[in-house]
């Protein structure tokens, strides 16, 4: 809804629907790991007069979706040059996507979904770990492949291993 002008026709087919979880999973995604932080006033104020001109436009919020989503990726860019500016950022696009009633959730909450095969995935998670310490790499891309299969998306990074539904 919000991805079409109020006064444009809706597109509410089973295309527009996964780009929409789509999007909400890249907003999300990038708010996993960044800790809530004070927005610094003047960091925040070129977005937030980005996203309130959008909004003041006859309420438009094609527009603003597109502000969330430049400064979704540059909370992206910043994290991944290890910049402090990162966490206050994401609290701004938290705050700027509340107006819209988006990124109420945890995010870890979020990207997990449905909580019945939490215990299983991550059973079969430490599984992998384990396999890959035994260097083990084809039962451990096994196990990758099997979690694929129940739409288990599996992203490796320093930290270790974190996952999502698809």
């Amino acid at each position: 809804i919000l991805s079409s002008h109020y006064r444009s026709p809706l597109n509410c087919g089973e295309e527009a629907l996964e780009q929409a979880k789509a999007g909400l999973t890249r907003l999300y995604t990038v708010l996993r790991g960044l800790p809530g932080r004070k927005i610094v006033a003047e960091l925040g104020s070129e977005w937030r007069e980005r996203f309130h001109a959008a909004m003041s436009d006859d309420f438009h919020t094609p527009a603003a979706l597109a502000v969330l989503f430049d400064l979704n990726r540059e909370i992206n860019r910043l994290r991944d040059e290890g910049s402090e500016v990162a966490a206050p950022l994401a609290t701004l696009l938290r705050e700027l996507a509340g107006v819209l009633g988006l990124l109420q959730q945890d995010a870890e909450d979020f990207l997990r979904g449905d909580e019945t095969n939490i215990h299983w995935i991550e059973e079969r998670i430490a599984a992998r770990a384990a396999a890959r310490l035994a260097r083990d790499f084809a039962g451990a891309d096994g196990i990758r492949q099997e979690l694929t299969a129940a739409g288990v998306i599996l992203e490796d990074g320093p930290g270790g291993t974190t996952w999502r539904q698809e």
